[in-house]
């Protein structure tokens, strides 16, 4: 199969989205299928994370307010079309809703291919971050009416996790969908050394270290756990959060840490390279803690147990979907007391810390990505099937998939 993946976002820009986009191009490949990408162009002289198939960059600008991304040119986007027409393709992949959805099926219609399109983000609850003064009851119509337009114009669609497609349905959507979650190239998280990264930092080697790693912006609810340590310190005034990302958010982070009072308990490192040092980060730390609220699926809770870090977050969402107390996780109530609490208790008690871990490593070996990559590969095929025989099937459609989920709960 020759497929053709259009993305507003892709390495080095690091987000999840370009952790999917990655992982899915190298298992592709792996199983005999050809998949060329179009994505920004970021300027960057070296692209962590290019993989196999033909990468085409388009040429892009900066995002107001958000100096990470680039909004593509269409022109150029429109340039490519004929050479892509020239390579031919079965199927076109989107994984963002920008001007790489519209492309897409600019590019699909060309080539007479269906649209699957990945519905990775719940914007719904992004963009009160970053339109403050917009009241949020019009920005959420919007935000619907425009996700329902867009889920009705592609051929079916991928949603990380069963509450996800749930929020959809009660949008109204009705597409075709499959819940396929993003899986773990547990290759790549067998290395790492712990006592390096915190030489580097010069932490000292029993010091207790809780890491977040991710995006560094409001939604991520980082805040949250700034309040946490807040309350963590004052019983064990030695413990350090460290984390590893870059974003809008920073700023403000850093001016809360230091209302707070724990600047001097928080390091902020940046971006980190995935085949080395974020490695040796995850290796460091003694406990994973995440608190966002609005994931849809939260693919760093898994590679913090795939390297035998136990985790601490809070189960909302996709992430829900991901967490298992007791399966390398504890679960913890979105309240500031209880999840200090839960880090507490297996920062101070080691046996049950490495029980977890121990848990957390054979949990991540159940999200593998040749599995979840086998069932992405039937839903392109049903979807060429479902074309082919000229209609999608309504026991397909976005809501029956849920009531099937619902009735598996």
């Amino acid at each position: 199969m020759r497929i053709l993946m259009v993305s507003d976002v892709y390495f080095p820009r690091i987000n999840g989205v370009s952790t999917a986009i990655m992982i899915l191009r190298r298992e592709l490949a792996r199983a005999g299928h050809e998949v060329t990408l179009v994505a920004p162009d970021y300027g960057a002289c070296h692209v962590p994370g290019d993989g196999p198939g033909p990468l085409y960059r388009v040429r892009s600008r900066s995002v107001w307010r958000d100096p990470e991304d680039r909004r593509m040119s269409w022109r150029a986007l429109m340039d490519l079309a004929p050479e892509l027409a020239r390579r031919g393709f079965d199927l076109v992949h989107v994984h963002t809703p920008f001007l790489a959805h519209y492309a897409g099926l600019a590019y699909a219609r060309r080539l007479g291919v269906p649209v699957v399109e990945t519905y990775h983000t719940l914007f719904e609850e992004y963009l009160f971050h970053y339109v403050p003064l917009a009241p949020h009851g019009l920005m959420r119509g919007l935000t619907r009416a425009l996700a329902r337009l867009q889920c009705a114009q592609v051929d079916g669609l991928v949603v990380p996790s069963h509450p996800m497609l749930q929020r959809l349905v009660e949008y109204g959507v009705t597409t075709r969908a499959a819940v396929i979650p993003t899986g773990l190239d547990l290759e790549d998280f067998a290395g790492g050394d712990g006592a390096r990264f915190r030489a580097w930092l010069d932490i000292p080697p029993t010091r207790p270290v809780l890491l977040y790693v991710g995006r560094v912006a409001h939604e991520k609810n980082i805040g949250f756990l700034l309040e946490v340590m807040a309350r963590l310190t004052q019983r064990l005034p030695e413990a350090l959060l460290v984390i590893a990302g870059e974003g809008p958010a920073q700023e403000h982070l850093r001016r809360q840490a230091e209302t707070l009072g724990v600047a001097a308990q928080v390091r902020f490192v940046g971006y980190l390279d995935r085949q080395t040092a974020l490695l040796d980060c995850y290796r460091a730390a003694d406990v994973f803690v995440f608190a966002s609220r609005t994931e849809t699926q939260g693919l760093v809770l898994l590679e913090a147990m795939a390297l035998g870090v136990p985790v601490v977050g809070l189960a909302v969402m996709g992430t829900a979907e991901v967490l298992r107390d007791g399966e390398g996780a504890l679960i913890a109530q979105d309240d500031v007391t209880d999840f200090a609490d839960k880090v507490e208790r297996l920062l101070k008690d080691h046996a049950a810390r490495h029980e977890l871990a121990v848990r957390a490593r054979a949990y991540a070996q159940t999200w593998s990505a040749p599995e979840m990559t086998a069932r992405l590969i039937s839903f392109y095929a049903e979807t060429l099937e479902a074309r082919a025989a000229g209609g999608l099937s309504r026991t397909g459609s976005a809501a029956a998939a849920a009531a099937r989920a619902e009735s598996r709960s």
